[in-house]
């Protein structure tokens, strides 16, 4: 058997599910673009690999500012696997209660930035009470889960409670239950992830979306562009003053810290 064509026609199906979304697609980035167009941001946050989702909205060559990528290294840490920073302890450490709240300490949060959150199970304790969190100061979260994974899983939560509960717009990576797509004979267990392939999807749909808006609106975004297409001035011009608007944007998270 084709392991390699079942895995893509797999893909394929996962954009099938993609497609099937445009109208939340687009509405997430409505919501998105109000914030960027207000002077504010996007709050993103992921633990384990989800992190792939943040830093795939920004910063990375064909993005641009007005999301707040929250990656907390001890919640995302992979690559040492064992020892000290392994992925025990980032495992350990996304289902610890009240971790998020401290994360969010750092912030002065506005009614007028919006949350995108994701986890594919949508059942660990830090993704759910940063969303919780999100909600209670009036802020419109966007979850990103893998729907019939998290279906079936059992949430971290002593109430029980999970992720797409405390979301204003749920959105599906069209993967299925347990992530992985290939089931080989004689392997008890499937391998292959598909979470990521229709995350990413998601993901890069609402960027082109918010970006549509934003030039619209009269506000065209600095986009982080290759020398290959802008040629090296016009790239190096992009990225100073794309990672400029960040710091600038980010000074305003920072600035009332504690005064509230």
């Amino acid at each position: 058997m084709n392991f390699i064509k079942t895995y893509i026609d797999k893909c394929r199906e996962i954009a099938d599910t993609i497609e099937a979304q445009q109208q939340n697609i687009a509405k997430a980035a409505s919501w998105f673009a109000e914030s960027i167009l207000a002077g504010r941001v996007v709050h993103v946050f992921g633990t384990g690999h989800s992190r792939i989702m943040v830093e795939e909205m920004w910063p990375r060559y064909g993005s641009f500012p007005g999301f707040n990528p929250i990656v907390e290294l001890s919640l995302t840490y992979h690559n040492n696997v064992v020892g000290a920073n392994g992925q025990r302890q980032a495992m350990f450490l996304e289902n610890v209660s009240g971790l998020a709240e401290r994360i969010l300490r750092n912030f002065s949060i506005d009614k007028k930035d919006t949350a995108l959150v994701v986890s594919s199970s949508g059942c660990n304790i830090v993704p759910i009470e940063m969303a919780e969190l999100f909600q209670q100061k009036a802020i419109k979260v966007v979850a990103l889960v893998t729907k019939a994974h998290s279906e079936k899983s059992k949430s971290k939560r002593s109430d029980g409670k999970k992720l797409t509960d405390f979301a204003d717009l749920i959105l599906d990576s069209g993967a299925p239950v347990g992530d992985s797509m290939i089931t080989i004979e004689n392997l008890q267990t499937p391998v292959s992830p598909g979470s990521t392939v229709g995350s990413v999807m998601i993901i890069n749909s609402i960027k082109a979306e918010v970006a549509r808006l934003l030039t619209e609106a009269g506000q065209p975004p600095k986009v982080l562009t290759a020398s290959a297409i802008a040629g090296d001035e016009k790239a190096k011009e992009l990225f100073e003053s794309a990672y400029d608007e960040h710091a600038h944007r980010l000074a305003e998270l920072y600035k009332n810290v504690g005064k509230d």
